[in-house]
């Protein structure tokens, strides 16, 4: 028996590309790791008592928050990178078969072929430092190994990028510290309160995933789909980051299911984190006007890096989430909008992330909706 295809990616190199590039970033003088390791300790028991109330969604087992710096965090999503993407490359790598080059010079493709793997590694660890800087929170719910329990259900705080904010912009931390427990709470709440949920997004992430374990050919077809975009006036990017660009019509269409089911939890992740916090978090206004605008201030090569990781995409899901959270509580009530909980036949489509109403009529008795 032949030995397995050796992985497209050298994960080691991601990681200790991404490491480098990570720790060399500035770090605030005001961050210091064990004294916020407390703060949030204190943070993530109060938040899940707060999102619970607010949800109605309960968590088996107590929280658990981590504040972790840069490094920390993109060996935490190299794992989770290797975990999700590992089985499609391995199948890419399987498709492409012995080339004319293995059979003729099979120490010169070994060298090729380990060079290959090496950027993959190298691009895939400075994409993870980049994201590194920006990200603050995190509920990881691909760390899910069943053998090693001791990094599983963990809420990650970014303490560097935590700090640089409060410290440049003056917020209060015991406020914005609870704030961003609150919105991360509300994630675990949606995977761990709903059984269904979970299962059910990785079978799409899978599904979407699907064009990069088939035919390696479609990369150019994306370019050629991406030229006929951009001479239609179109960014082809906008909607779904570079995946989408490779993706068939079948595929395109498990993209717009995690989409629609994206903004619903990040729009009711903001939400919640608004309600739940009313009392506690007097600046949480400011807080959200400061990070809605962090979102939308990157240029350049940096806006460009958004647009391929399908970002942009992200950012918008939590203003049209939120918008459908509210509208349709506004017309029914909670008791319509926990309807989405029962199942995946309940969820919104991206169509119906845009018009709640229409998804009230679907779903909803008519004594919900008058």
């Amino acid at each position: 028996m032949s030995d397995p295809p050796p992985p497209l990616i050298d994960w080691r190199v991601a990681d200790r590309v991404a490491r480098w590039a990570a720790g060399r970033t500035s770090v605030p003088s005001s961050y210091r790791p064990a004294a916020m390791q407390r703060d949030f300790d204190q943070m993530v028991l109060r938040a899940e008592g707060l999102v619970a109330q607010a949800t109605g969604l309960h968590a088996a087992g107590p929280a658990r928050g981590r504040v972790i710096d840069r490094p920390g965090w993109v060996s935490v999503n190299v794992a989770s990178f290797q975990r999700l993407l590992g089985p499609t490359l391995a199948k890419v790598a399987a498709t492409k078969g012995p080339s004319v080059l293995a059979s003729s010079a099979p120490g010169l493709a070994r060298q090729l072929a380990g060079a290959s793997r090496s950027l993959s590694g190298t691009q895939l660890g400075l994409v993870l430092a980049w994201m590194s800087t920006r990200v603050l929170g995190q509920y990881d719910l691909l760390l899910t190994d069943p053998v090693d329990q001791v990094d599983q259900d963990v809420v990650y705080f970014v303490g560097p990028n935590v700090a640089a904010l409060e410290e440049r912009h003056g917020f209060d931390p015991a406020e914005f510290r609870l704030w961003l427990a609150l919105h991360e709470l509300t994630h675990r709440a949606q995977f761990m309160g709903v059984p269904w949920l979970r299962p059910y997004f990785l079978s799409l992430v899978e599904a979407g995933l699907e064009p990069l374990g088939s035919d390696p050919r479609r990369l150019l077809e994306a370019l050629r789909r991406a030229a006929q975009e951009i001479r239609a006036g179109r960014n082809p990017l906008g909607e779904a980051g570079m995946l989408g660009l490779v993706a068939s019509d079948e595929q395109l269409a498990a993209l717009r299911r995690i989409q629609a089911l994206m903004s619903l939890l990040e729009g009711h992740g903001d939400v919640t984190m608004g309600r739940a916090g009313a009392e506690a978090v007097p600046g949480a206004a400011r807080f959200g006007a400061v990070l809605q605008q962090r979102r939308e201030s990157a240029r350049g090569a940096a806006r460009l890096l958004q647009q391929v990781l399908g970002l942009e995409a992200k950012f918008r899901q939590y203003a049209e989430g939120e918008r459908f959270v509210e509208e349709v509580e506004r017309i029914g009530g909670r008791e319509l909008f926990d309807l989405v909980w029962r199942g995946p036949e309940w969820l919104p489509t991206l169509e119906e992330i845009r018009d709640p109403a229409a998804w009230a009529r679907r779903v909803s008795p008519p004594a919900l909706t008058g």
